[in-house]
């Protein structure tokens, strides 16, 4: 049984009051949150977002995981990763273990760049390393990359290391977790607003998602979209949605943003690429 709305502001409040407290302490604070909302849920079911707490939904998404149709993004994914640049190189130079199952590790900080470094910003690194173009941070070529090297982490449980070991580090942390309960926009919304405090509840016909494993299915192939597209793309919807700010993809409001939620999800198992509508 869920836990009354009450609780839940409660929780959201003392949260939120605590901008610079411990990331550990942040991460179990969270699951207790989402673990008293939705205690019969299994750990590992956060990944599947509203089709893990809403059964028609489910049934619906089971039907389309048959042939999902991010397939396809996977299969040009990896063509491309695999294909070599002008000078002979390729993806596969720029990473650990040729970039085959580590996404679950990104994204990390970056000691000597003094910055966060998601999956994204380092496969444009690559390129440019190589003489190449970047590619566009919110669908097309680097929607279909991130779709295969998501796709050959399957099952690989999310492991951000913990930004407590460096003050840099636990700076960005804090920048995307401040963005995270900051209300913004005309509608004076946050990301939390919706997801922590009302995870789970009804809006118009839709069921809201859960923020815990928000972070473990991206890319997403969205029914809205019709066509994969990233995590970027995603916030930028969202800040639209509550009429706020938009930031650049990939830049350093957003990045921030993505170190925190990923690190919330920390040891749920990535299911990347994923459907959602």
């Amino acid at each position: 049984m869920r836990k009354p709305l009450k609780h839940r502001i409660v929780l959201l409040l003392f949260v939120t009051s605590t901008p610079l407290a411990n990331p550990a302490q942040d991460l179990l604070e969270f699951r207790e949150h989402f673990k008293n909302s939705f205690p019969t849920l299994p750990f590992d079911q956060f990944s599947n977002g509203v089709y893990a707490i809403n059964e028609d939904a489910r049934l619906a998404w089971e039907d389309i995981e048959e042939f999902p149709p991010y397939e396809e993004a996977i299969d040009a994914g990896k063509v491309l990763y695999e294909s070599s640049f002008s000078n002979g190189k390729s993806y596969k130079d720029c990473f650990e273990n040729d970039g085959i199952a580590i996404a679950h590790k990104y994204p990390y900080w970056d000691k000597e760049k003094e910055q966060v470094i998601t999956l994204g910003l380092a496969l444009n690194q690559c390129r440019r390393d190589n003489g190449e173009e970047g590619l566009s941070y919110k669908r097309g070529e680097i929607a279909y990359l991130l779709s295969y090297m998501a796709h050959t982490s399957r099952g690989k449980r999310i492991a951000i290391k913990s930004p407590d070991d460096h003050r840099k580090a636990l700076s960005a942390y804090n920048k995307g977790k401040q963005f995270y309960y900051q209300r913004r926009g005309q509608l004076n919304f946050s990301c939390a607003t919706c997801h922590v405090q009302n995870g789970g509840l009804q809006i118009r016909s839709e069921t809201i998602s859960p923020s815990l494993g928000h972070a473990t299915g991206w890319p997403v192939y969205r029914a809205k979209w019709g066509e994969v597209g990233t995590l970027h793309r995603r916030f930028i919807g969202c800040s639209k949605q509550m009429r706020a700010k938009i930031y650049d993809p990939q830049g350093e409001e957003y990045r921030n943003l993505e170190y925190y939620l990923t690190y919330m999800s920390n040891s749920l198992p990535i299911n990347g690429p994923s459907y959602r509508k």
